[in-house]
């Protein structure tokens, strides 16, 4: 089904300005941490403190299954368009309440508890934000470059995280600490507010995909339960995409949220410092998607799977070394060096949560591949990552855990069919021969 230009200009804006909205709130908590830390959480020991608030960090996780099923079934059922305007109003509704709260100093245990309840509407609502954004994008593109124009899903992710941490770096830069602790780390998640009545707006006026009305039409939509069909039919993809999934997410949570506090914990850089070396990497980052996307285009997912897992395993090393060294210029190369597998990861990832599921349950199938997998890896990144330094002693032992998961991914992914030039119109059983073909590992 062809779609013009300008639709496609449109509708990849929609998709990815509110994907940065989403993005842009959830990444403030990651970034404030050591802050937020403070003024939740009552401990003598500041790790210990920290170790909370990632604790929180990842029980937001827990509900972005929850989410994605939810979310995923609605949208299924009743369209891609209401679904996505409902996720970005609930996640800029939570975030401006944590920007609200008490603290700890002024409502004891309640301000913890507050946060996590906030904290989790968040995570619910990210559960249906990813994946549906990706499914709204992908069933517009054409079929021979559907990874270029979903990099731009990625493209917003990055730039949301970008942003997040320069409006971090500018108070921290502007505001005395005193004045940061006590108002300044609540602007940012403030700012949710005009930006998630602009996000509704672009998508509310987004118009339903070509895929779905094809789909509605031939009321192949009716009466059906995409939870059930999705477990019963989608189960050994769901498994194989959710271990490569794996590594997507924890390179993605590594690189964007842990690193910072990385840097600062263990490569002893200040705040500001450790805020611009992430700034510039996902700038990096987002400039990258695109061509990574062509790669993604040329070469097909499965080869795009190999490179990955290949480069994450070569470079994570290096880049913890360069990251944990003191040197500003050494730690921006460093977390370069995670960029790209990051990226790459990324790129092909949102590609694939379309391309391996059929219309009917494409939504639900992905969501929930999706959030399995950031559940278990993601969201438990910085929380692993800073009780195994604790545990081992050792500054490299995240990277450790990078490779043991890239290996699973690497297995994992190599297992899916080529999808690269599929209709997605057509579930993956419709492949053609040729594109069933093993293809094999680079290097």
């Amino acid at each position: 089904m062809h779609v013009s230009p300008a639709t496609l200009r449109k509708v990849t804006a929609a998709a990815a300005v509110g994907n940065f909205v989403e993005w842009f709130d959830f990444a403030v908590y990651g970034f404030l941490a050591t802050i937020i830390a403070g003024q939740f959480f009552s401990s003598d020991d500041p790790s210990t403190a920290l170790l909370q608030t990632f604790a929180v960090f990842a029980v937001a996780f827990a509900l972005r299954p929850l989410g994605g099923i939810v979310f995923g079934a609605l949208g299924d059922r009743l369209g891609r368009k209401r679904v996505l305007s409902a996720t970005v109003l609930m996640m800029a509704g939570a975030t401006t309440v944590i920007g609200l709260l008490p603290t700890y100093a002024s409502i004891g245990l309640l301000a913890p508890v507050l946060l996590t309840v906030a904290r989790c509407v968040q995570g619910f609502s990210a559960g249906g934000e990813y994946a549906g954004a990706c499914a709204y994008l992908m069933e517009h593109a054409p079929n021979h470059r559907r990874a270029w124009y979903g990099s731009f899903i990625p493209v917003s992710t990055f730039t949301a995280f970008a942003c997040a941490a320069l409006m971090a770096y500018l108070l921290d830069a502007s505001l005395s600490p005193e004045a940061m602790s006590e108002w300044g780390w609540r602007v940012p998640f403030l700012a949710a507010a005009p930006l998630g009545l602009i996000g509704l707006y672009l998508r509310w006026r987004m118009e339903e995909t070509p895929a779905f009305r094809l789909a509605m039409s031939e009321k192949q939509m009716h009466a059906h339960s995409p939870l059930r069909e999705t477990l019963g039919q989608q189960k050994g993809t769901i498994l194989r995409l959710g271990a490569f999934i794996s590594l997507t997410a924890l390179s993605f949570y590594m690189f964007t949220t842990y690193f910072a506090t990385y840097l600062q914990v263990v490569g002893h850089l200040s705040r500001p410092q450790s805020l611009i070396v992430s700034t510039v990497a996902l700038l990096f980052a987002a400039a990258a998607c695109p061509v990574a996307g062509a790669f993604s285009d040329r070469v097909g997912r499965r080869r795009t799977i190999g490179f990955t897992c290949l480069w994450m395993i070569l470079a994570v090393f290096p880049a913890y070394w360069l990251a944990s060294s003191g040197d500003l210029l050494a730690a921006i190369v460093g977390v370069i060096l995670l960029a790209v597998g990051a990226v790459l990861s990324g790129v092909v990832t949102a590609a694939l949560l379309s391309e391996a599921f059929p219309t009917r349950t494409r939504y639900t199938a992905s969501a929930m591949t999706y959030n399995l997998a950031y559940t278990i890896f993601g969201g438990t990144a910085p929380l692993v990552a800073t009780w195994l330094i604790g545990q081992t002693g050792s500054s490299l032992a995240p990277a450790f855990y990078l490779v043991l998961v890239a290996l699973l991914a690497l297995v994992g992914g190599l297992a899916l069919p080529e999808t690269y030039r599929i209709s997605l119109h057509d579930g993956p059983s419709n492949l053609p021969s040729d594109v069933l073909k093993p293809a094999r590992v680079p290097g």
